[in-house]
């Protein structure tokens, strides 16, 4: 019954931004752990970043550290990437991920995740 509908993808010129936004329902949003992951076609799903139910524990990809920041609101239910000097290997379609934190505080692999979104766009152009 847990839905994430991601939002906020489109197309950008290299060096410049987007904020995509996972908004949840049907869930206990405080409870979760939440994920980005990205994929492109005929590649496998590649992790991006995590937080953590409070959202005071976060870990990036190094591909992406510097340059995104995952962040969340409870009080919405949703969770933020933002993504900054975005560059052309950064298009692909982007995933956000749920699953119950025991405790751990954070995952990293998307095998350990419950919940899925649709998925958005971003596509970068040089």
């Amino acid at each position: 019954q847990v839905q994430l509908i991601e939002s906020g993808g489109g197309l950008v010129q290299a060096g410049g931004s987007l904020r995509l936004s996972c908004a949840a329902s049907g869930g206990t949003f405080s409870s979760y752990a939440m994920g980005w992951f990205r994929q492109a076609p005929g590649k496998e799903r590649e992790f991006v970043a995590t937080i953590s139910w409070s959202g005071r524990s976060t870990y990036h990809t190094h591909s992406v550290e510097g340059r995104f920041t995952i962040s969340r609101d409870n009080s919405r239910n949703t969770v933020y990437l933002q993504m900054n000097s975005l560059r052309p290997e950064d298009t692909v379609v982007y995933y956000c991920a749920a699953v119950n934190d025991d405790g751990t505080g954070y995952y990293m692999d998307g095998e350990e995740y419950d919940y899925w979104g649709q998925g958005t766009q971003v596509t970068v152009s040089s």
